[in-house]
């Protein structure tokens, strides 16, 4: 089975199947699959919300999906940035676009991560990874992949879930977008008070240092 059948192999019905098939294994498919798509970008994540949606319900199949998805993030950053400086990644963190990009995120922080983690289409591995090789704390990131991906699963799990609703009733996309300016908001309001406690403690060891120097002196 050559490579582009195995991605022909990953239709929604194929995936609500292998849902049901594993179903006795309770919400750990539902979790994994997203989790997975986290180190192979070439797995269709919409897919899997959709099928989760349509499995367990559109609550708790955001909530695997979600759950999944933060996972595999986190533990895809947490590697990365451990052994970034190894020989099989350094090649990385050295390509110009790759240099851009966490230049880009350094001086931007929260903002870019949320929005670009919002749309379902943006390669998130490539953003994990720009984001571990970058300088950005590991709180702020965690905070930009939970809050903009909640955004983007919840999307596709209420689309996903009743397609026909959000044609009928144009007023819940209205909702839809309402609650992404909301959770961004917060997100911001969160990250400013993050970045101020950070300063602070920064600060703190500056003067204990100085204080340290005045009296050895």
């Amino acid at each position: 089975m050559d490579f582009e059948a195995i991605k022909a192999w990953f239709t929604l019905e194929n995936i609500m199947d292998l849902i049901q098939e594993y179903r006795s294994f309770g919400p750990l498919p539902g979790v994994m699959l997203p989790m997975i798509e986290a180190f192979l970008p070439f797995l269709p994540l919409v897919i899997f919300v959709m099928a989760n949606a349509s499995a367990f319900g559109l609550w708790m199949g955001f909530l695997y999906s979600w759950l999944g998805s933060c996972l595999g993030a986190l533990l895809l950053f947490l590697l990365i940035r451990k052994y970034g400086q190894k020989r099989v990644f350094s090649f990385l963190s050295k390509h110009p676009k790759v240099q851009k990009l966490m230049d880009w995120v350094d001086r931007h922080g929260f903002g870019p991560l949320f929005l670009l983690l919002c749309f379902p289409f943006t390669p998130s591995v490539v953003v994990n990874v720009v984001a571990a090789f970058s300088k950005i704390s590991t709180y702020q990131y965690m905070l930009a992949v939970a809050i903009g991906k909640m955004v983007m699963i919840f999307t596709i799990s209420f689309v996903g879930y009743d397609l026909q609703s959000l044609i009928t009733r144009p007023y819940r996309t209205g909702i839809v977008f309402l609650v992404i300016f909301i959770l961004w908001y917060v997100g911001k309001r969160i990250e400013v008070r993050l970045n101020k406690s950070m300063e602070n403690d920064h600060n703190e060891e500056i003067n204990r240092g100085k204080e340290l120097k005045k009296r050895r002196s």
